[in-house]
């Protein structure tokens, strides 16, 4: 197999290994692509050969920054508890979920709190509801019905059911409604089941600011599920989420090579697709041949050069922009008088999430713990300096760190694009690009969170099994609810 990776043009090399081995290769060795390769193994067992390519390094966004010899998530913090193949991953790989340390949360307008949370669950009921009537109970079953039939997913997949577009996959979860979810605002359709103006300007909007750094015009299906997120219980990986990627490929044994894909091109042999992939790694131009290819960086022009070749109908451009976030990882001392606490001691809160204020230069802020909680850890007193991450839109100068901070010992920034500009994109990308080549970012222009690229993981390993083993029933099928309640 050693011999197939080499420069240069294919000829003799066209010729397929023996029936037995299916070489494939993965781009990006992110969540994305180290659920990808692990998928692939379970369904296609030990004839699969897996290449991982990966220019950066394991773990993509799941990335952790050092302060003072301790390690922080730098984004990708939190995992909802119903993300069940991330749990699964964490019992396989033996993980620990990280030990959770209180906190209070606050929404900031940028002059003062418009909600704050207390120790005491009824009082932050009760204030809910002084402040905005029954909108969060509405929302709240909203989210839960959207939950309760994304859910179904898990039941699909474990029959062995794929999809072969996105829209496929919404529909047969919750029919035209939930693709229709992917084309209207979150704010509209809160509004519609009579949540208020109010709450969606104040508590929506704080929300999806620091889940996807926009405005609670983001449609509703991303929406939903950033706000499961917010209000149900979560978790993180002990030793940082990252070590669920690095655990996957060490699993699945895959190869995984330190270079930048730049193009894929297209040949055939036996009147079968062959896949020529092309890199650069610090050894120089190289490329290699596969039977089938799974890409799982983005595939925007303002994201990545990758070419098409040879590809008839042509691979078109994806249309859709990121959205530019900046995370500060800074230690310091919180500038408490800011938000209205001249006594630094007596300021409670550990994460304040901001509305969608002009002048306001931050999505959210919080007070965070390194990604290896000790039994006797605490957390640091608000007159203490603390480690707080703070996402924002732009860099932030001096001035405005100087306006959250007293003072502070460093600020390590990392700047992202990390989330689909939302309002960009009308129509959502394809999965399958060609025969045996797939495309799993796209997902992201569902909603954006470590499940949903399990799921579509999950998703693209089955539609490449079934496909390749031509099990067309697996594929597409319509009123799956019915069917998957009479094969039980």
């Amino acid at each position: 197999r050693g011999q197939r990776r080499v420069p240069g043009t294919p000829g003799a090399l066209l010729t397929r290994p023996s029936r037995r081995s299916l070489p494939a290769a993965v781009v990006g060795a992110g969540l994305g692509g180290s659920a990808a390769a692990y998928f692939l193994q379970q369904h296609f067992g030990p004839q699969v050969q897996l290449d991982v390519y990966e220019a950066a390094g394991v773990g993509g966004r799941l990335a952790t920054v050092t302060v003072n010899k301790q390690q922080y998530e730098s984004r990708g913090a939190s995992i909802h508890a119903l993300s069940l193949h991330m749990q699964d991953f964490v019992k396989i790989l033996g993980l620990k979920h990280r030990r959770e340390v209180a906190g209070k949360s606050a929404i900031f307008s940028g002059e003062h709190f418009v909600l704050e949370e207390t120790d005491w669950y009824l009082l932050n009921l009760f204030r809910l509801w002084w402040h905005y009537g029954i909108s969060f109970l509405r929302l709240q079953m909203w989210v839960e019905e959207v939950m309760e039939k994304f859910m179904r997913i898990y039941k699909y997949q474990a029959h062995g059911y794929a999809f072969s577009s996105l829209e496929e996959l919404l529909h047969s979860l919750g029919g035209d409604a939930f693709v229709n979810m992917t084309q209207r605002s979150v704010a509209e359709s809160l509004l519609e089941v009579g949540v208020t103006q109010r709450f969606v300007d104040d508590v929506i909007a704080a929300v999806l600011r620091s889940s996807y750094g926009q405005s609670v015009l983001v449609p509703a299906f991303a929406g939903a599920m950033s706000l499961a997120g917010a209000q149900g219980s979560t978790w993180a990986v002990e030793g940082g989420n990252k070590l669920v990627c690095s655990g996957l490929l060490k699993l699945t044994k895959a190869n995984v090579i330190p270079a930048r894909v730049t193009g894929i091109s297209l040949h055939s042999s036996e009147g079968r697709a062959l896949y020529q992939v092309h890199y650069e790694s610090s050894e120089g131009q190289g490329s290699a041949f596969y039977d089938m290819v799974v890409v799982t960086t983005p595939l925007h022009p303002s994201r990545s050069n990758f070419t098409f070749e040879n590809f008839e109908p042509p691979i078109a451009d994806f249309p859709g922009a990121f959205q530019p976030s900046v995370t500060s990882v800074v230690h310091g001392y919180l500038n408490s008088s800011y938000f209205g606490f001249p006594d630094p001691k007596l300021f409670p809160f550990t994460s304040i999430l901001t509305t969608d204020t002009p002048d306001l230069f931050f999505n959210a802020m919080d007070n965070i713990c390194p990604v290896n909680i000790s039994a006797a850890f605490r957390r640091k007193q608000p007159q203490e300096a603390a480690v707080w991450r703070v996402l924002s839109q732009q860099p932030l100068d001096k001035h405005q760190l100087k306006t959250l901070f007293r003072s502070y010992y460093s600020v390590q920034v990392t700047e992202w694009q990390t989330y689909p500009r939302y309002d960009a994109a009308k129509s959502l990308p394809p999965i399958v690009l060609h025969e045996n080549l797939f495309y799993l970012s796209g997902v992201e222009w569902v909603a954006s969170s470590m499940e949903m690229i399990a799921v579509a993981a999950k998703n693209v390993a089955l539609l490449a099994y079934n496909r390749w083993h031509q099990d067309l029933e697996k594929i597409d099928q319509k009123d799956l609810m019915h069917k998957v309640k009479t094969e039980l």
